[in-house]
């Protein structure tokens, strides 16, 4: 059993890499989950301040993983809408078959909320467009740097431990 929620916690922390840039996956939540199975294995003596640290972490990327995409639209002279076109935007994205369509998506989503929302300043849509794409890439590199400190944890935990 003990090999089985070891495979299971790497799996779900290497899931949470890369669900710090596809925004279908909760990175850091799936990452935590990771450390949770092996937390429950009984070679790894359980450490409920890893645990509760790290997700006292998770909670707080989580959050400010919907903060700071809106934020940097609105820093750039966005409105709702832009916000709004940036989340469609982003599930567009993903599922539409276009190469970094995550990444495409949120700035051309923003881009028409803008212009929706205001049609006649184009100028004022693209720099909306450009903070919403901004917001993005902090937030997944926010996300990725947590996730890969979770792998290394990890890793580091298994070393030690088993």
């Amino acid at each position: 059993m003990d090999v089985l929620l070891l495979i299971l916690g790497f799996i779900c922390v290497i899931l949470g890499v890369f669900g710090s840039f596809l925004p279908v996956l909760p990175g850091p939540g799936i990452s935590w989950v990771g450390l949770a199975f092996l937390y429950f294995t009984k070679a790894v003596p359980a450490n409920y301040w890893v645990l509760g640290i790290a997700l006292l972490i998770t909670v707080i990327i989580s959050v400010l993983d919907y903060v700071i995409p809106a934020k940097g639209t609105k820093r750039y002279g966005g409105s709702s809408y832009g916000i709004w076109g940036t989340n469609i935007g982003l599930i567009v994205g993903i599922l539409a078959p276009v190469p970094f369509g995550f990444i495409i998506g949120p700035f051309i989503g923003a881009f028409i909320g803008e212009l929706i929302y205001d049609f006649k300043d184009h100028n004022r849509a693209l720099k909306a467009a450009t903070g919403s794409f901004v917001g993005f890439l902090a937030s997944s590199f926010m996300k990725f740097v947590i996730c890969v400190m979770y792998l290394g944890l990890f890793v580091w935990i298994v070393w030690d431990q088993v």
